[in-house]
């Protein structure tokens, strides 16, 4: 099996399973996947992303063996010494006919095999030490990818110009871009724990070598335009500001749009990127063809099912949001704690007619939040700790009802930025938090959690408010929030994360020094609350929006 054909066969696979013919593409890569790096690397690739989507312990074994297998079949190919001293010699020959085709790629297959065992070893272990095991994996594949990139510059100045090179090319864009997006996200204290051993971030580097890689014809273009799908259309939402770049998005998308117009992986993101836009209704749609396109991997319904829960909530179509809920709850394995407090949070939305006819017990379910809690790493998931904490009002013998939780959970996995492109399901949101408030203002024995409860109110209010734009009265509600502080019991996130959504407000009315002030305020006078690290990541993207803006210096 020569270079150019194992690259050939690799790339079929891959329409394989664009086109979700994915047990045909194992088929296609397993004969080979102990003798040619790019089988083994396209064979390992397929378990890795199924054992990721279906978090069954099965999978997550049968993967790791495969992946181990494929670095021993790259590390046959790989030059017989250090990978710096490889790649220093490999340059050091001045002539490009003696640079190996074979051992570039080998580096390169092997640095994307490393970062997959990394990936699956933070998942498949619950302790420290596979942690940090997975970290050294990290680190190796950081540095041959560097390594690589000198290689690469080598080349490009010596003027090589093979077909095997634009592929090695297209792997070294791929591992470069997509460390460098992926280092830029992390809050600045992290950031500097990471540049002490040998790392460092830039966004803008990150994206141009991905555009570059999505661009150009190597068997890993769709996989640099996938990576950029993925920031725009999630990491952007959940990490950043939610502003991800949606033009961007659908020209990247376009192409393959043509190519495979029933894969669901493309079908799905045609799904997102509609519901990011606040096309509720072609949305839900394009997630039930993508359901509909293949029965193969039932792990695309689940994250599918997830979307058309948010999806139905967001409209307030809580019977059809319960319904996704429930399946969740049923069928996937991802977060139990997550999927039944959601359900149990939806189902608080609903009158106790609706509630009966689905034969559920809300306190029940919430009761057994607890027990379905998670470790990762040795560390609990935040938003399974979020929804414990919440969850614990149930466990009482007589239970304080949460107030409109389900719109809580929206907050945080920042679903007001996506109801906030459609004035419609805003204002349908402002009404259900209103009666709330009034319930809360005219109840005559008030909770131990009544402060905490008016001050969520106020602050999802706010933001109803900010995306309608009548942009004094949300000043007026997060400021009420704030000034609330002393009377917060339990829900102290709701004070760093007030400061934040004012600081943005600020921002949008161009008070750029006011706006970092509130956001460095959320920051550095604020820890040890409920999603401490995700409202880092966000801070961390506001600050960052901030300084390219005018009269942002002190």
């Amino acid at each position: 099996m020569d270079l150019r054909t194992s690259i050939e066969e690799c790339s079929m696979a891959l329409n394989l399973v664009l086109n979700n013919r994915f047990s045909e593409a194992l088929d296609l890569l397993r004969p080979w996947s102990k003798d040619s790096m790019y089988h083994a690397l396209g064979y390992s690739s397929i378990l890795v992303m199924q054992a990721a989507m279906t978090f069954e312990h099965k999978d997550i074994q049968a993967a790791m063996a495969t992946i181990k297998e494929a670095l021993q079949t790259c590390q046959k190919f790989r030059k017989r010494s250090s990978v710096v001293e490889s790649i220093s010699s490999l340059v050091s020959k001045q002539s490009s006919d003696n640079l190996k085709e074979e051992e570039m790629h080998a580096e390169i297959c092997y640095a994307e095999c490393l970062l997959q065992k990394a990936t699956l070893t933070f998942v498949q272990d619950e302790n420290m030490i596979s942690f940090i095991k997975g970290g050294i994996k990290i680190r190796t594949s950081y540095q041959i990818y560097k390594e690589c990139q000198h290689v690469l510059n080598m080349c490009q100045e010596l003027g090589v110009d093979s077909e095997a090179f634009r592929q090695f090319e297209g792997g070294v864009r791929l591992g470069i871009g997509s460390f460098n997006l992926m280092l830029s996200l992390l809050p600045a204290r992290v950031l500097r724990l990471l540049e002490f051993i040998g790392f460092s971030g830039n966004r803008e580097f990150g994206l141009s070598q991905l555009r570059e890689g999505a661009a150009s014809q190597s068997l890993r273009a769709i996989l640099c335009a996938l990576t950029l799908l993925l920031y725009h259309t999630y990491v952007c939402l959940i990490l950043g500001t939610g502003e991800g770049n949606l033009v961007e998005a659908e020209a990247l998308l376009e192409p393959y749009l043509e190519k495979y117009p029933k894969g669901s992986i493309i079908l799905f993101y045609t799904a997102r990127i509609a519901l990011l836009r606040g096309h509720f209704e072609k949305a839900q749609g394009k997630f039930l063809e993508c359901i509909n396109a293949q029965q193969q991997w039932r792990q695309i319904h689940h994250i599918c099912y997830w979307e058309l829960m948010w999806c139905h909530s967001f409209q307030q179509q809580w019977m059809e949001a319960y319904r996704y809920a429930d399946l969740l709850c049923k069928e996937s394995r991802w977060s139990k704690a997550i999927y039944v407090y959601q359900k149990a949070a939806i189902l608080s939305m609903m009158t106790e007619e609706e509630v009966k006819k689905t034969g559920e017990n809300i306190v029940e379910l919430f009761r057994k939040v607890e027990g379905l809690k998670q470790r990762l790493a040795g560390k609990s998931i935040p938003t399974e700790k979020f929804a414990v904490r919440k969850s614990r009002r149930y466990s009482a013998a007589t239970p304080v009802k949460l107030v409109i939780p389900a719109l809580e959970m929206m907050y945080v996995w920042n679903g007001f930025t996506i109801v906030g492109k459609r004035a419609d399901a805003t204002e349908g949101l402002l009404i259900t938090i209103e009666k709330a408030e009034e319930q809360l203002r005219s109840n005559p024995n008030p909770s131990e959690y009544h402060p905490d409860d008016q001050c969520l109110v106020q602050m999802l209010k706010g933001l109803c408010l900010k995306h309608l734009g009548r942009l004094l009265q949300a000043e007026l509600c997060f400021t009420q929030v704030l000034a609330s502080e002393k009377r917060i019991r339990y829900d102290h996130y709701l004070i760093p994360f007030t400061l934040y959504e004012l600081g943005l407000l600020y921002k949008q009315q161009g008070d750029f020094r006011k706006a970092t002030r509130y956001i460095e305020d959320a920051k550095l006078n604020y820890k040890d609350y409920s999603m401490e690290s995700r409202l880092h990541f966000r801070i961390h993207a506001a600050l960052n929006s901030l300084k390219g803006s005018p009269a942002s210096s002190p």
